[in-house]
This record gives C-alpha cells, structure tokens and sequence, in this order.
C-alpha cells in the first residue's frame, strides 16, 4: 500500500517539475480554474504578490506563473506551451505572435509567410500594461566608479570595465543594444575586448551586478530596486526608445473568462500600487 501511495504522489508532482521557471499561487479548489501566465522575469517578485492579492478574492482561481525572458517564453508559445496570458517586456515578442501587427509576406514566397505568419495571440485582448525604464546599476561602493553612460562609454572603449548585459534575443539586451549605437559603440569588438559578459535574462544580468562579478550593467529600475541595487543613471527615450510592456490573451486559452478578469485587476487601482511600488508605471 505504502509503495502504490508514492507511486501516485510521483505520477502527480512530476507534471508541476516539468514547468521550469513557474511558481503556483494556491491550489484549485472545486469547481476551479488554473491559469498559466507567461510573464518577462523583471515581473517576478510585483506580479507574485499581485497575484497573491488576487487570490484572496478570487479563490477558485489558481494562478501558474511562468517567468523568464520574453524571448525565451516567446519561443516557448510558437512550440505549443499551455498558456492563456503573455506579458513580454518588449513589443518585439508580442508582435512576433499577432499576425495583426507583422508586416505583408511576398506572396512569391509562401514558405516565408508560413514562417512569419504566427497567429496565436488575441489581438482585441492585447494592451500596453505598464513602462519601466532601462538603468545603469553598480554593486556595492560603486569601486569602478561610474556613474553615467558617458561614463561607461568612456570606460569601455578604455578596457577599464567590465559590463554586464542581457543577449541579444532577451529584451533588455536589444535596449542595450541600442544605447551602445546612441553613443557610438561596436557591441562586437567590445566583446571580443572582453569587457562585456552576458545573460540570458535580466535576472541572471541583476545577480552579476548584485554579487560584484562586474563594474555595473545594464538592467530594468524595476530589477535594480528589487535587488538593492545603486542607480547610477537611467537611459532616456531618445537612447533606446520606451520601454513598453504588452500584455494580451492566447487564442488557445482554455480560460478566457478568467483570463479577461485577470487583465481587469492587473488594471486596478489596487494592483496599480504594487507595480508602482518597484518602479513601473501603470498604462492601462
């Protein structure tokens, strides 16, 4: 009895380890409804707790968080991954999903088309969230002494400083990307100068800062406040453009009343002060 017991506690956990990056809020009760919502990482901690304030109204309601970069989890929904709601922390990822936003195909070309023309999310459902900003951080005591990007443009082209940035395919490494061209900067042989290290998502990034394994980086307000970290400056519109937050419905939802509720208090007063909190600024 003792071994067909923990046979089937095997054969229910495993289903919950599959989902790496994910974190439940609250088991479904009767009745109930487990939503899958794919968010970008810098939403971690303000849309946890969000959550968390959701569920006391809303307990038949189970929220299954999946955090990672956008581009990963972008990745993740082209290759059929359940999921009802994505938060992407550029609109790059959301646009690569909503057919009603990309670009017409040479219709000489119909294998492109078939390539390019993802339809996979709900374009009436889709809404820009919230803004954040792109900032420079520093670990403890600051020791490269940095405290602009024209401070660390000089640096860099230096060889004095080591930078950490997120990859080219994570949001906050194309932001990167494009205050290195504001301020005149060759990514390429700044990397093979060595002064650049990578990660694969603002976390990794925001932990490089946080443990002193760089001089700074380049990562969200939002990630800098939630780590503790120092601030030395923040990118303008005109280095990289804003940095918008879209949200929106999958068509493959299997929830979409739950889904549509969910949109409706992450655009509440209530929920608006918790992603205030951290730095972001509500849009919806």
């Amino acid at each position: 009895m003792k071994r067909l017991f923990s046979m089937l506690l095997v054969l229910l956990v495993l289903p919950l380890a599959a989902c790496g990056g994910s974190n439940a809020e609250g088991p479904v009760t009767d009745g109930g409804v487990e939503l899958t919502v794919f968010a970008a990482a810098s939403l971690q901690e303000s849309l946890t707790e969000a959550g968390e304030r959701y569920r006391e109204s809303h307990p038949s309601v189970a929220l299954v968080f999946n955090f990672d970069s956008s581009g990963t989890l972008k990745t993740q929904i082209e290759e059929g991954a359940a999921c009802d709601l994505f938060i992407s922390a550029g609109r790059k990822q959301m646009d690569d999903l909503d057919a009603a936003v990309q670009p017409a195909v040479n219709a000489d070309a119909p294998e492109e088309a078939e390539e390019e023309g993802l339809d996979l999310i709900d374009a009436n459902t889709r809404f820009n969230l919230l803004e954040n900003k792109v900032a420079l951080a520093v670990p403890e005591g600051n020791p490269a002494g940095i405290h602009s990007f024209g401070d660390l443009k000089t640096a860099l082209e230096a060889g004095e400083v080591l930078l950490a940035i997120g990859n080219s395919d994570v949001p906050v490494g194309q932001y990167t990307q494009k205050i290195f061209a504001y301020f005149g900067l060759d990514e390429a042989a700044l990397n093979t100068a060595g002064v650049l290290t990578y990660g694969s998502n603002v976390k990794e990034v925001t932990t490089q800062v946080s443990e002193g394994a760089v001089d700074c980086g380049v990562i969200y307000a939002t990630d800098a406040f939630s780590a503790g970290l120092t601030v030395v400056d923040t990118a303008t519109e005109a280095m990289c453009g804003r940095v918008i937050y879209p949200a929106a419905i999958l068509k493959g939802s299997r929830h979409r009343e739950a889904a549509e509720d969910f949109f409706r208090y992450l655009r509440s007063a209530e929920a608006g002060r918790v992603l205030e909190r951290v730095g972001f600024t509500p849009l919806g």
